[in-house]
């Protein structure tokens, strides 16, 4: 079930016309060759750097007086991650690895990704259940000039159709709110399809969702006195609309938007929205990201555990404050298939970052 995307419904590109690394892969990516996963075990191609981990995650060495910041059940990957290996080496065998790295959820950028051969839906819930894996989401697409486009706003049936058919709790979108605008009436206009979307995905036992990147924190053209994300936040119902926040996006926001555009000072703390309303924060994407003020963004994206993230303290944090209804925290690197950024590939991202994540530990208590 191949996925189209006009350039009119391209949703990398931000509320304010900038291309980010990613904004919602929906369809095919770059190969790689089959080799890249089996070295991860045994060839060069992935082999271990001093201090980094092996193929397979062992039980980490945890304090007797300390527990695991991860919830049971809770660690997943955005497929988008390893969108070079699932159109080389296909779905079957980049499942059997996550699963061997210690990942027990995915989350989906589209259902082909260039995966080799024809695949359906039927088989990628099978693929799923038989590596002990569970869909947690999907990303899709909000609009498009393109009446046949698979977005929420031109096949809202078939989206949720489809989300259904794969037993996934959760379908939303990265896609910026700004199809009408960057005003304050624009993101009230979108927050009300939003509202509409939800409605339809709770009639099937779903939930919509948002995610974010940095420029939904930004202002409204209109009052620079607004930030847009107050906005979406305000105008969607909470029964219907959830948010998936990315967290280093959130970060780079804070580093991007902490001024507002006369100068003034307009800080915020990202774990600030969450832990204000945590019902409305099922999911998490968990990157990481080095300090890098040369960067228009403040940050270098690294994996998860290399960067300046306190991932410790946000986690524990988050669940803390939800209890017994733990979130999903979806590991991503936008730039994990790029050789310049990225030199010892996606499947090590995928495997440093779950292992980094598991030894996370904090004081009982």
């Amino acid at each position: 079930m191949p996925l189209h995307r006009t350039p009119q419904d391209d949703p990398r590109r931000t509320p304010l016309g900038q291309t980010l690394h990613r904004r919602g892969f929906l369809g095919v990516a770059a190969g790689a060759s089959a080799a890249a996963l089996l070295g991860t075990a045994t060839g060069p191609a992935h082999a271990a750097r001093p201090g980094t981990l092996p193929a397979t995650p062992a039980t980490p060495a945890r304090h007797p007086h300390h527990r695991p910041v991860l919830p049971p059940g809770r660690l997943g990957i955005q497929l988008y991650t390893l969108r070079d290996q699932t159109s080389s080496l296909g779905f079957a065998r980049v499942f059997e690895e996550l699963a061997r790295y210690g990942y027990e959820e995915v989350e989906f950028a589209g259902y082909t990704q260039g995966s080799v051969g024809a695949i359906t839906l039927r088989r990628l819930k099978r693929l799923l259940r038989d590596n002990g894996l569970r869909g947690v989401g999907s990303h899709v697409g909000y609009a498009s000039a393109d009446p046949t486009a698979y977005t929420f706003a031109t096949n809202l049936t078939k989206v949720l159709d489809d989300a259904e058919a794969l037993g996934l709790p959760h379908v939303g979108t990265p896609s910026g709110p700004d199809r009408y605008g960057n005003t304050v009436d624009a993101w009230k206009r979108a927050a009300a399809e939003f509202n509409a979307y939800g409605a339809a995905a709770r009639a099937r036992g779903l939930r919509f969702y948002h995610h974010n990147h940095a420029e939904e924190f930004a202002f409204a053209t209109d009052d620079p006195r607004v930030r847009l994300y107050d906005v979406l936040l305000a105008e969607t119902d909470p029964r219907l609309v959830f948010f998936e926040m990315d967290i280093f996006w959130a970060y780079v926001a804070q580093y991007r938007f902490s001024r507002r555009p006369d100068g003034t000072p307009a800080p915020f703390e990202p774990l600030d929205y969450v832990l204000r309303a945590p019902a409305r924060y099922p999911l998490f994407h968990v990157k990481d990201g080095e300090h890098d003020t040369a960067t228009q963004d403040g940050y270098r994206m690294v994996d998860v555990g290399d960067g300046d993230i306190d991932y410790r303290r946000f986690l524990t944090a988050v669940e803390h404050r939800r209890g017994r209804r733990s979130a999903h925290w979806i590991v991503e690197r936008d730039d994990a298939v790029d050789p310049a950024a990225n030199p010892a590939g996606s499947l090590s991202t995928a495997r440093r970052s779950a292992r980094h994540l598991r030894n996370l530990c904090a004081p009982r208590g």
